[in-house]
């Protein structure tokens, strides 16, 4: 898959394209939806599938403020996407400028006039432009004079609500992990550099952890879970706590996680945490003893849940 910043990156390579656009914070069913049907429509027209999505979240620029919390980083976003198939996908710079677009101003600029569309895939509940009043029926009006076809998708639903990034977000925050998992079709995971702790994972409790470095991204509920390791290209069970190890007081919230039967350094380099199921609440334990033997019935808990077929990776 290409990936590009801006539209004359790849204009060398546009002829027709097939084009979905969005956030795409998660890369859920729905935006999944949304971009395989992109790629189909593209593969039977002969043109090329694009994926248009935006850096930082549209929100953080419009509200001025570091929100929402992201489900899917750039990076991960872009392995999400590139699996789907999508030929090309352009990131662009979201801007107060770009957001003072009038909807026919950003159609003929970008979707017309840059991307060469001819067929355009949108969700149920696409609005974009100033003030959000670019809609499905003004798309399909610029599409008549301009020589585009507009599909809207409905929504995907599961268990009787829509799948949305924001009820994946509340799952998340909520603690609630294993019930985003459908709405995600994996498990939720977090990514960082493993850096240096307090040293007593290893000294103290005789459990040694990985400590997240984390940047931008959206974090479970505070508490113990059971998770998949992925590190050195490989994948390990464990047990991860979130929060401020309350035993011994920490000042700022980390995540960090024991790797089962790992013997190895992971300092500087990047794992993932893949969230299964949520364990228990972070409490203060009495000292080292009590909570040594808290983690041992944690990690108990979690191989037990792990080796459960519907919980594998």
């Amino acid at each position: 898959m290409i990936v590009a910043s801006s539209i004359d990156e790849i204009s060398e390579a546009l002829c027709e394209t097939s084009l979905t656009i969005g956030n795409f914070d998660g890369v859920h069913m729905g935006h999944a939806k949304l971009l395989s049907r992109t790629r189909l429509k593209a593969e039977i027209n002969n043109r090329i599938s694009v994926a248009l999505t935006f850096e930082p979240h549209p929100r953080r620029v419009i509200l001025g403020k570091n929100d929402p919390p992201l489900i899917t980083p750039t990076p991960q976003k872009l392995e999400l996407i590139e699996a789907l198939g999508i030929n090309i996908t352009v990131v662009l710079p979201f801007t107060k400028e770009i957001a003072a677009h009038t909807p026919e101003a950003f159609v003929k600029k970008f979707l017309v006039d840059g991307f060469k569309v001819k067929d355009l895939v949108i969700g149920y509940d696409y609005a974009f432009g100033r003030g959000r009043k670019g809609n499905y029926e003004l798309l399909s009006a610029l599409g008549a004079q301009y020589g585009y076809v507009v599909e809207r998708l409905d929504p995907v639903i599961l268990d009787g609500a829509v799948v949305s990034s924001t009820r994946i977000r509340d799952l998340v925050e909520a603690g609630n992990v294993w019930d985003a998992r459908p709405l995600l079709n994996r498990f939720y995971q977090v990514r960082g550099e493993v850096v240096r702790g307090f040293g007593r994972g290893s000294k103290l409790v005789g459990f040694p952890t990985a400590n997240l470095h984390l940047v931008d991204e959206l974090v479970p509920k505070h508490g113990v879970y059971a998770v998949w390791v992925q590190a050195d290209g490989q994948t390990y069970s464990g047990v991860a706590n979130i929060g401020h190890n309350p035993t011994f007081g920490n000042a700022v919230a980390g995540v960090e996680a024991h790797i089962f039967d790992f013997k190895g350094d992971l300092y500087g380099k990047t794992i993932r945490v893949h969230f299964v199921q949520r364990i228990r609440d972070e409490r203060k334990f009495s000292g080292v003893e009590e909570l040594t033997a808290r983690i041992r019935e944690d990690a108990a808990l979690a191989r037990r849940i792990l080796s459960m077929p519907e919980a594998r990776l």
